[in-house]
């Protein structure tokens, strides 16, 4: 599948022309087993299981430009203040399209009220946490919430990435979640939980995306 043919999901030219321009041309395998399960159509949430450097953060993107089409703020969750700041640096380039993208990975006494004119979110799952807890006005208008290195709810920081998740399932139950793994022997159990579409693969690209 060529990238050109996302404008059938709905995705503008300046969108595709910008994922062009950084050579992305075609979909990989992953990629389009997750377009294949129509979670973007059906705003179903969706667990991707596969290596690194398979293509899962551009899946992530496609979900977050696609609700931000749809008048909704998208919540990317990441474990590492340095992975979210990766993150960022890509993902600010969506401005050129008219998204705009926020970094916030500090200070967990603060609601961070000018997060309320960003689109996209950026932040580590302790920030988000505190989002919550300040009662930042960014939340209640989150209608996608992506988290990276889901497996690690089996680890000691599992607890405070299980309550982020719980209060938005709880509270806002028509956000769309989309997580993504590397490494999930329990891809099945986390998608039964979060009552989602699985997409296990173990396709791997030598060039990262």
């Amino acid at each position: 599948m060529i990238v050109q043919e996302l404008s059938n999901y709905g995705f503008s030219n300046s969108i595709v022309k910008l994922l062009e321009k950084r050579g992305i041309h075609e979909l990989n395998p992953v990629q389009k087993k997750a377009l294949a399960t129509r979670f973007l159509e059906n705003n179903a949430n969706l667990v991707v299981a596969s290596p690194t450097a398979s293509g899962k953060t551009l899946i992530g993107e496609l979900a977050a430009l696609n609700t931000i089409r749809k008048g909704k703020k998208v919540a990317y969750t990441c474990p590492l203040r340095a992975l979210a700041s990766e993150h960022y640096e890509t993902f600010k380039k969506y401005k050129a399209t008219g998204i705009n993208v926020a970094l916030s990975i500090g200070d967990y006494d603060s609601s961070d009220s000018w997060l309320a004119k960003y689109d996209w979110c950026v932040t580590t799952n302790e920030k988000l946490d505190s989002l919550f807890r300040h009662r930042s006005k960014f939340i209640p208008n989150v209608g996608l919430l992506v988290v990276d290195e889901i497996h690690l709810l089996d680890s000691d920081r599992g607890p405070t990435l299980e309550t982020v998740i719980t209060r938005f399932k709880q509270l806002f139950p028509k956000v769309q979640i989309v997580a993504l793994s590397a490494t999930a022997p329990n891809a099945r159990e986390i998608a039964d939980w979060l009552d989602a579409e699985l997409v296990e693969s173990n396709w791997l690209s030598l060039i990262h995306i």
